[in-house]
């Protein structure tokens, strides 16, 4: 879809293996903001804990300035974690969560919000940069330098995570923030395709393939892979 000077493309899909998909994602294009979520906790409780935070973000007040934007995303993230928590305590259920990652675009900046290892990525002059950094545990051997992501993605304990949206007394949400260029692609995803898709993988697809066919192009990488998991992707592009 084409807006203003933003033109995007989103697609999930429950993948090959699970009987529900759990993801949920975002666009309001009129707002400048996306939002990819992985729920966590099996059925009847990943799914609502996952589409809980996307439509808390869908009531965001319009025409928000760019600021004030920012800080109610933040808000209806917490607030969404602060009802997936007594919403576990009443069903009686140890964990129940979802990932998040959030883009949102205002006057050549970009400021992104995640919790997790769902992902933001940026194609620019060809070439791809990983903005967001997982929360999980063999993300902090990459960050020692003992490993690479794509390597990450094979270990065995590569779906720990150690953050989430309503899991822990308190949410703590990381930010990265920067300037959007004209010609700048942003890829927005659930572990669902990046278990599958490595960087260079992903920086061919988002080189090459054009606007209206990008996503398919991406959720088939992972279904080719073995589509596992289920699978989220937001491509957004600045014109």
């Amino acid at each position: 879809m084409t807006t203003g000077r933003v033109r995007y493309s989103a697609r999930t899909h429950v993948g090959l293996k699970r009987p529900v998909n759990e993801d949920s994602i975002l666009a309001l294009p009129d707002e400048e903001l996306w939002l990819v979520s992985d729920g966590m906790g099996g059925h009847d409780a990943g799914d609502y804990a996952s589409r809980l935070i996307a439509d808390l973000v869908a009531t965001i007040e319009p025409g928000l300035l760019p600021s004030d934007r920012m800080h109610a995303l933040r808000a209806l993230i917490q607030k969404a974690h602060g009802i997936i928590q007594e919403t576990a305590v009443e069903r009686g259920v140890e964990t129940i969560g979802a990932t998040v990652v959030s883009l949102m675009l205002a006057d050549g900046h970009f400021v992104a919000l995640w919790a997790g290892d769902s992902r933001l990525y940026r194609l620019r002059d060809g070439a791809i940069q990983m903005l967001s950094r997982d929360h999980s545990l063999v993300a902090e051997l990459v960050e020692a330098g003992h490993i690479s992501w794509d390597e990450a993605e094979r270990l065995p304990q590569s779906n720990a995570i150690t953050r989430a949206v309503g899991v822990g007394d308190e949410l703590v949400l990381d930010k990265v923030r920067g300037d959007a260029q004209p010609g700048d692609r942003f890829l927005l995803c659930s572990d669902g395709l990046t278990k599958y898709a490595t960087f260079a993988m992903l920086e061919k697809v988002l080189r090459e393939a054009p606007i209206e066919t990008i996503s398919d192009r991406l959720v088939q990488i992972a279904l080719d892979g073995g589509g596992a998991d289920n699978i989220s992707v937001i491509v957004v592009d600045i014109g």
